[in-house]
């Protein structure tokens, strides 16, 4: 069947009424919100929600490499009950140098704005030099399955659907590879309904391999990655038993050059198979354009996003992609070093993209920032994709070296005002958001489920973070969890539109995007005060197409080619 063609079923949609907000929180954000005249604002809910979580990054003076990096964060469902529950990504003490046991934590969402350490019963309270996470139904059973990337083994767990998770690294073929592993993504990539894995590694570094460097000549300082050579992504075709085939050459993603740190899913033309962007960290960034026959190929010079505007390759950190203008076409964001600027790259219909950073206002204002995770969410439900960069540095002493540059910095969050233009509102969003961080992971989800996107943070040798977005009463949203049948379950590369009579909104269904983490699949658009949209269209992995008219706002799930139904509470 065409991409472009109807499902013969009925469309299924699932609703549910979005949370009625307390009168004392209706106040107080109408107070906020009006003040700063954003149309909403960010608490700092991190202890009251019950995340206690310190980052181990293993530092004890030797400086290796991974200490800097990590670690990454992501919002899941995991038990499969409809609300939002929390991963915080761990590294460990080096060996020889043991001082703590350190895991990663898992957080379950009680449904009332806290959350419990369900980590051990969970099963995976497991030491490793975690970096990065994925989240998605890999062998389409219906529960969340997550892959940690990893200084060493990646690891692989599996959901057993009730409230436990198996380690299936070794069974699923993705044993006896170790690297130092970075960012991940679920896709499709040959759309034949499982999904497959891309694991982006950064360089070739072992404490053996351990490099000196030093600022002053006698002190050892981190190395820049010009110290080590580089290391090739690894991809993984999904064979549909719960095993994977390692299709890393035979696709044409071999390239021990790269640098890989973060990676994104983008269809860069248009053609419904799914294309990969990956952020290089000093090595120009690749864009992969799936060829539909199992294979890629790198258009990212023709397409003009390895490079800055003066051809040199930057030092790409974290990426996320999406239709931030609603043109129908899926930009970029991509985070770079300090006195590189962020890329915010536009898309065209000829392929090509132009970085419009400079012009839409991001660009000077990211100047002194180090960025680390990044995403496109629509934070006041205006209906147009606001940015959120996370910053932070690389080593405490950097004022020595930059006296521009501090090692904790302050996050960005510009705010879409349209006509291409944005402006960052962090110092006025509240909640402390604009204090200084040593930040790294960056994820959204709505963890409260009232409409809005909330935001999670993670920093380097430090807590986690946990933002409840409020926005002012009078704004809708139109939320929409789709599950795929002849798709992948978790419809991963689908494509809503959604049209008002203001403008069409687009959105697609990705794992990936930020750095190191994860955010949720479910797609959330802003209608700003209309209750309703005219036209919803999605287009599915499988080709299909459905679509339908006169949608309220609330929360929809959306099954490819079921019956019509409506889901309560």
């Amino acid at each position: 069947m065409k991409r472009r063609s109807l499902l013969g079923g009925a469309f299924a949609c699932f609703a549910r009424p979005l949370l009625s907000i307390s009168a004392s929180l209706s106040a107080s954000l109408s107070a906020s919100a009006s003040a700063g005249g954003l149309g909403f604002s960010l608490a700092d809910v991190t202890t009251a929600a019950g995340i206690d979580f310190r980052h181990n990054s293993g530092a004890f003076g030797a400086k290796y490499l991974p200490e800097t990096l990590g670690p990454g964060c992501a919002f899941l469902d995991y038990d499969g009950d409809g609300w939002l529950d929390i991963l915080l990504v761990n590294g460990m003490d080096w060996p020889g140098h043991k001082r703590q046991r350190s895991t990663l934590k898992l957080y379950r969402n009680n449904r009332n704005g806290t959350f419990t350490d369900v980590t051990e019963r969970a099963g995976l309270a497991v030491e490793m030099y975690g970096m990065g996470v994925a989240v998605a139904d890999f062998n389409n059973d219906g529960f969340a399955d997550i892959l940690i990337t990893a200084v060493g083994q990646n690891r692989l767990f599996q959901n057993t659907g009730a409230g436990h998770f198996v380690d299936v690294t070794d069974k699923s073929g993705l044993g006896g590879r170790t690297g130092f592993s970075t960012s991940a993504l679920w896709f499709d990539f040959d759309r034949d309904g499982f999904l497959d894995l891309l694991v982006c590694n950064y360089v070739k570094w072992s404490p053996q391999l351990d490099v000196f460097c030093s600022v002053d000549g006698k002190r050892k300082s981190y190395c820049t990655p010009e110290a080590y050579h580089g290391d090739t992504c690894w991809l993984f075709r999904n064979r549909g038993n719960g095993t994977f085939e390692d299709v890393t050459a035979k696709s044409g993603m071999f390239d021990p050059t790269s640098k890989s740190l973060g990676v994104a899913l983008v269809d860069y033309d248009r053609d419904g198979w799914p294309d990969v962007l990956i952020a290089n960290d000093t090595q120009p960034n690749k864009l992969y354009r799936n060829l539909r026959n199992g294979a890629f190929e790198d258009v990212a010079v023709r397409a003009g996003v390895a490079f800055s505007e003066d051809g040199k390759a930057r030092a790409g950190m974290g990426v996320d992609t999406a239709d931030f203008d609603n043109s129908g076409l899926e930009g970029i964001a991509v985070t770079n070093f300090d006195n590189e600027m962020m890329a915010l790259y536009r898309a065209s219909r000829s392929g090509v993209y132009a970085d419009v950073a400079i012009t839409a206002g991001v660009g000077q204002a990211s100047r002194e920032s180090l960025g680390f995770g990044c995403a496109f969410l629509d934070m006041n439900l205006d209906g147009r994709l606001d940015l959120v960069a996370v910053n932070g540095h690389i080593d405490e002493t950097v004022r020595q070296i930059r006296g521009n540059a501090g090692y904790a910095q302050p996050p960005h969050l510009f705010l879409n005002r349209g006509s291409g233009r944005f402006q960052d509102v962090a110092s006025q969003a509240g909640g402390g958001f604009a204090a200084p961080k040593v930040a790294r992971g960056l994820a959204y989800g709505d963890f409260d489920r009232d409409g809005d996107p909330d935001v999670l943070m993670t920093t380097n040798q430090g807590q986690a973070y946990l933002y409840r977005n409020d926005v002012a009463p009078g704004a809708h949203s139109l939320r929409m969890r789709l599950i795929g049948t002849k798709s992948n379950r978790d419809a991963i590369g689908a494509v809503v539109r959604l049209t008002t009579p203001e403008s069409t909104q687009s959105r697609t269904v990705k794992t990936g995007s930020s750095y190191l983490s994860q955010s949720e699949l479910t797609l959330t658009f802003g209608l700003g005060p209309r209750d309703s949209a005219t036209r919803v269209l999605v287009e599915w992995p499988s080709g299909a197409v459905q679509e339908f008219s006169k949608v309220a706002a609330g929360a929809y799930e959306c099954t490819e080619g079921a019956q019509l139904r409506r889901q309560s509470l």
